[in-house]
């Protein structure tokens, strides 16, 4: 059995029968997938039957940290939570920091998984082994920090850690996330599913520790991996101090910072009143996961107007997208206002700032009006108008009902050709970057699992201009294919399944990620692997995971991006007149499908590529 990393311990909760079990971790999963994303995907494969509903008690939630997580690795304090999206329909999986994933190890558990339905409002509490099902009734209705506080209270406990949904979730937003502390488990609508469930929260403490296989190992692949942060031009003199808002100055010099839904991209860049200066200037700390000695988190007040006060640990840099330059707002007390309520209402930003700006284009262009706004002005720029939009979108009052559900659901149910106004894929609306002018990155969002995600496939050598594994022309197609699987599968492996911090791959050890994930695996679980064959693992799980969304019935006409980013060059900055062709997009999507062993007319991986990933039931279950 394992000799360190891994307690080979799963806890099954099953909220319709208020019951917990133990089931065993075998090690040829742990192998196979490592932890997190990697066994999130294979049980909700494996479990969730084809077309469950994904509010409905048959879909299931999993939590999983990774053999790391507590073991004394820094920025392992990481876990991924797995369920089939309600938002896009296909797999849903995301990651967040913080306390609650070191304590689920502390507790003696590798993973927990949720499944049926509560009969009444309830919270999870689990104490190590024991786990006990409590009224959540007076929790019900309340924000996401007010709960938190009810429970520890309510457990005599300040050090209990816990994670819960807030009135977005309760209303079953399929915009809604889950948070831990002040940390998001966002995007997908995850929130959605533990409404749905009438999981309010989970609460959990634990006393254990985490065992080493060998301390001499452990001890040498930490080292190596430290001497990379201390090596590293950029993680400790720059996103240690500033965060992700410093990517906004990048993306704007680079003319990618996407502004006014997508329209205004290099026109409307208010770097100096959102950038790392002006969000630095309202900087009064940070703060750390647990084990993370860089401490990106960055805690702000806002200081001006009717925002004055207000703290937020954020906002991260796809907040200051989405709440600032997306919905045309150019400064950052608004934002750092946006970002806390966002927080308190259990709101995933990103989609909730895009499917704002969304319906700001359509007031602007006179489809949506003042009487079905709600009387609001919803023209960009509007602070006060994103604040109301965001709580009536958490409470599904008036015109947040319709937008709710995100930018496609709502370009559905108004027609009139909107939905080219939707900014998503598969539903997942875009993060903060105009792939117009990084074309990988666009490939990413195109095949990523989740829909529009840049954590799935992040092209750093795009943004950042990193020449690992090779340098690359940020504007062309050819051979995108082929980086994006290398960004797939290396960050899917080291970063989702460990899993860790996805600024170390960016920032610290873009070269050596798979060597640096071996060594550890070696040291901390006693598990061997090849780098060949840590980056054999994020093929693995990215093949299932293809796999799901097949059998959900994906195809490559899934693959694709928005109209306006095919069509509309981009009309100002460092980057006029770049725009993903559709002969760009088939033409990137040819390679990465032939590269990946995938049928190129369908999407579909093919019999023998799953065959050779071990992955032979996946391909029966398909039929193929």
């Amino acid at each position: 059995m394992y000799s360190g990393g891994y307690t080979g311990k799963i806890l099954r909760i099953d909220l319709s029968n208020r019951t917990a079990r133990e089931e065993p971790l075998p090690e040829e999963m742990a192998r196979a997938f490592i932890g997190g994303a990697g066994l999130g995907i294979k049980h909700i494969f494996d479990e969730v039957r084809p077309g469950t509903d994904p509010l409905g008690p048959d879909n299931i939630l999993v939590f999983a940290p990774g053999p790391f997580t507590a073991a004394g690795v820094p920025c392992a304090s990481r876990m991924a939570v797995t369920a089939r999206s309600p938002l896009t329909g296909a797999v849903g999986m995301a990651l967040s920091g913080g306390e609650f994933p070191t304590e689920i190890k502390f507790a003696g558990w590798d993973a927990i998984i949720i499944e049926g339905k509560a009969d009444k409002p309830t919270y999870v509490a689990i104490m190590g082994s024991d786990v006990s099902f409590r009224d959540a009734s007076h929790c019900w209705g309340t924000l996401t920090f007010d709960c938190q506080q009810i429970i520890k209270n309510e457990l005599r406990d300040q050090n209990v850690r816990v994670c819960c949904i807030g009135p977005a979730g309760e209303h079953l937003s399929r915009i809604a996330c889950i948070v831990n502390e002040r940390r998001a488990v966002g995007r997908k609508g995850l929130g959605a599913v533990m409404g749905a469930k009438g999981l309010k929260a989970i609460a959990i403490r634990g006393s254990g520790r985490v065992a080493i296989a060998s301390e001499d190992k452990y001890r040498a692949a930490r080292a190596a991996l430290l001497r990379a942060f201390k090596a590293s031009p950029v993680l400790y003199p720059e996103f240690s101090q500033h965060g992700t808002p410093m990517v906004a100055d990048l993306t704007g010099a680079l003319g990618v910072l996407p502004a006014k839904n997508w329209t205004a991209t290099g026109e409307f860049v208010p770097i100096e009143g959102i950038g790392r200066d002006a969000q630095a200037a309202r900087k009064i700390g940070r703060e750390h996961c647990h084990d993370c000695p860089v401490g990106c988190g960055q805690l702000r007040v806002a200081g001006a107007g009717p925002y004055a006060g207000i703290l937020t640990e954020g906002p991260d840099f796809e907040t200051v997208y989405a709440f600032g330059s997306g919905v045309g707002i150019g400064t950052v007390d608004p934002i750092i206002a946006a970002d806390r309520l966002a927080d308190e209402l259990g709101l995933d930003s990103i989609s909730a700032g895009v499917t704002v700006s969304f319906a700001m284009e359509l007031f602007e262009r006179g489809i949506l009006t003042l009487e079905e706004t709600d009387g609001i002005d919803l023209r960009f720029g509007n602070d006060q108008a994103l604040m109301q939009l965001l709580r009536k979108m958490a409470f599904r009052d008036g015109l947040g009902d319709l937008l709710a559900d995100g930018s496609l659901a709502a370009a559905k149910k108004i027609g009139q050709g909107t939905d080219k106004y939707a900014m998503q894929v598969k539903g997942l609306e875009l993060p903060g970057y105009d792939v117009r002018a990084l074309k990988a990155h666009g490939l990413g969002y195109a095949t990523s699992y989740t829909g529009a995600d840049h954590c799935r496939g992040y092209a750093f050598q795009e943004v950042f201009g990193v020449p690992i594994p090779w340098g690359v022309d940020r504007f062309a197609a050819e051979g995108k294919g082929k980086l994006t699987i290398w960004n797939q599968d290396v960050r899917t492996a080291t970063l989702d399944c460990a899993p860790m911090c996805a600024f170390l791959l960016d920032m610290a050890v873009p070269a050596t990620a798979c060597e640096n994930t071996a060594a550890l695996m070696e040291g901390v679980t006693g598990l061997v692997f090849t780098p060949e064959e840590v980056m054999r693992v994020g093929e693995r799980v990215n093949n299932l995971a293809r796999a799901f969304n097949v059998r959900e019935g994906f195809t490559r006409a899934d693959d694709t991006l928005p109209e306006r980013l095919m069509t509309e060059p981009l009309k100002a900055g460092a980057s006029k007149g770049h725009v993903i062709s559709r002969q760009d997009l088939d033409t990137m999507l040819d390679e990465y499908y032939s590269l990946r062993g995938w049928d190129v007319s369908t999407g579909t991986p093919t019999r023998a590529k799953l065959i050779e990933l071990g992955l032979a039931y996946a391909a029966d279950a398909l039929g193929l």
